[in-house]
């Protein structure tokens, strides 16, 4: 199962006030006993900042999380590895240092046996892992503030580690293979780099792991320039040897790790162990290997590819320029930053008949970027323009323009034009002016329109709260001018959009992000709007470290068995889920097999 976080934060936009007050609120800690509820955490008001400035803190400014159990001594679990002892492998001495030859067979073995090797337990790698530099005050105070852990270097850690000995991973990789330069310190006397940030903050630093990983690794260096490859593995002993001389002479016992030389071609592991190679020598991804980074790239685009929302107007993310794809459409509107509202342009190509070019690229204000304080009438004027010269040049209807109502002439019939409304990810800048077309072309309120689109056109949003400010302000006239509502009383458009629901109301401008067909990722602000969530065919949710607050009525309907909570978990990079795991995943096995058209949604600490 995996998860899709939101793009980028949204301030939080109050809730509006309800005539029927909570007395006392209910939450979902009321549903059912926990296997942690005994648990007492103190809460934590900074626990999402993703980086802070750096320099010294004063002692009060940092709020440190609650320790957190330790679960298992470190001592009391070791990992093992068909790397150590090295006995069974050819030993080749310089000095104080060794290196040890392997083959590709051995490799395959040996990468075999630690993936089947347990995870540690979180206690004997964290907060190690998060990074602890001593020049880093804030990092130090909020991991360390409260707990006894030491900064040290586990010592129950053995993982293993492969490294390209040139550095090149976009060809010949082998299955999570690192380059030297991203562990090892170059020179005369090659050392480990310094992974720990020594300022700012985070309790994340993912990109520091690897090279932590490395350090606490028996290292594997491939490569089919053999000089090269051992000189390397020479250069990774040597820093080997320093390391644990460092931790020596500071009186910490560490594990001899070793180095080992592959004697084996890459064309060895493509003949005989093709599921270890991620790219081939030709620089193809072979598809053998997980690739996460593309992995995402492809989901991200699975999941935004272009689609046709309304008669021949489609949303999608950004072609290529050039590209087959791009050339599907004959004007492609660009949501931008830089884009500006310009429905002069698209009434200029309609205006040029069938004569005009094979293809135009427009731009657009992207979501977010028309304030308040800011739009005027001629703002709303210029995007309800817009949209009705999207629908003419869609539809080859003529048309014409509200700044001139009734003087210019109608342009001729032409042809029906393919539109590509895009932006970089396909959704992100592109949804104010998608939502305010569909709400345009179908005759549907704002409301209608944004769920409509989602769930039945299955596309994904990110909208601001002042989009939703801007949409609601102008949704009376894009009923009213749409062409689906021509000869309607114009009370009646007025009426649909004025009849704002409740969860529009409470709504940021997110929705719950769509991970699977029947599973959601959302934040406490989506918990807390259970009536968006039942307008999404949500019916059951699974609240990970985050309580919601309802209404009675709210509590009653849903149903305590269509609750799941899990406590005692914070969104601290400490706090561990292990142990919650099999609880959570029977909730979402039972529902999905029982009845596999309800919808689960998860709460994950997100910022609210």
């Amino acid at each position: 199962m995996a998860t899709v976080a939101l793009p980028r934060p949204i301030p939080h936009r109050n809730t509006a006030t309800d005539s029927n007050p909570i007395t006392p609120p209910h939450t979902l800690q009321d549903v059912g006993p926990s296997a942690s509820s005994q648990k007492c955490i103190v809460p934590l008001p900074n626990r999402h900042i993703p980086a802070c400035p750096t320099g010294p803190s004063k002692a009060g400014d940092i709020d440190t999380p609650p320790e957190s159990p330790q679960d298992t001594d470190e001592y009391q679990y070791q990992q093992t590895s068909l790397l150590y002892p090295p006995d069974a492998y050819t030993r080749i001495d310089d000095g104080d240092l060794s290196i040890y030859e392997i083959d590709a067979d051995q490799i395959a073995d040996s990468l075999s046996f630690a993936a089947g090797q347990p995870l540690p337990p979180p206690s004997t790698v964290f907060p190690w892992l998060h990074g602890l530099h001593p020049n880093n005050q804030m990092q130090q105070a909020f991991f360390m503030g409260r707990r006894s852990c030491p900064r040290s270097t586990p010592s129950s850690l053995r993982a293993v580690t492969l490294v390209k000995a040139d550095g090149d991973l976009t060809v010949a990789r082998l299955k999570g293979a690192i380059a030297p330069d991203e562990f090892l310190r170059s020179g005369p006397n090659p050392d480990f780099i310094e992974a720990d940030p020594a300022d700012g903050f985070s309790v994340r630093n993912f990109q520091i792991q690897p090279a932590k990983v490395a350090f606490t690794s028996d290292i594997i260096v491939y490569g089919n320039d053999l000089g090269e490859t051992r000189r390397v593995a020479w250069a990774v002993a040597g820093a080997q040897l320093r390391w644990r001389q460092l931790h020596r002479t500071q009186g910490k016992s560490l594990p001899e790790y070793n180095t080992f030389f592959c004697t084996s071609t890459f064309d060895d592991f493509v003949r005989r162990h093709g599921d270890l190679v991620a790219v081939d020598s030709a620089g193809n991804l072979t598809g053998n290997v997980l690739d996460f980074v593309h992995q995402e790239r492809r989901e991200m685009w699975n999941m935004t590819e272009a689609s046709e929302i309304s008669h021949n107007v489609f949303l999608g993310p950004t072609p290529e320029s050039g590209s087959a794809e791009e050339r599907k459409f004959e004007i492609l509107i660009e949501c931008s930053d830089l884009g500006r509202l310009n429905p002069t342009a698209l009434k200029l190509i309609a205006e040029g008949g069938d004569g005009f070019v094979s293809r135009s690229f427009i731009d657009f204000p992207s979501s977010g970027s028309i304030l308040p304080p800011t739009w005027s009438h001629d703002d709303a004027d210029a995007i309800l323009d817009t949209c009705r010269w999207i629908y003419h040049l869609a539809h080859g209807a003529p048309g014409h323009s509200s700044e001139q109502p009734g003087q210019a002439a109608e342009p001729k019939l032409t042809r029906p034009r393919k539109i590509l409304i895009h932006c970089a990810d396909g959704y992100t800048e592109s949804t104010l002016l998608g939502i305010a077309y569909f709400s345009y072309s179908t005759g549907r309120p704002i409301p209608d329109a944004w769920v409509h689109l989602h769930t039945i056109k299955n596309r994904n949003f990110f909208a601001y709260p002042t989009d939703v400010a801007l949409l609601t302000a102008i949704a009376p006239r894009l009923l009213r001018e749409s062409p689906l509502c021509a000869g309607q009383n114009l009370g009646e458009g007025t009426n649909s959009a004025q009849n704002e629901p409740q969860w529009l109301s409470s709504l940021d401008g997110s929705f719950p992000s769509r991970v699977l067909d029947y599973l959601y990722l959302g934040n406490l602000g989506h918990a807390n709007n259970p009536d968006l969530l039942r307008q999404l065919g949500i019916s059951q949710i699974l609240s990970v470290g985050e309580t919601a607050t309802w209404k009675d009525d709210d509590m009653k309907a849903w149903g305590a068995e269509n609750m799941c909570v899990v406590q005692g978990v914070q969104d601290n990079g400490i706090d561990p889920l292990t142990e919650e795991f099999d609880r959570c995943l029977e909730f979402i096995g039972e529902s999905y097999h029982a009845e596999p058209h309800r919808i689960p949604f998860t709460i994950l600490n997100s910022m609210p």
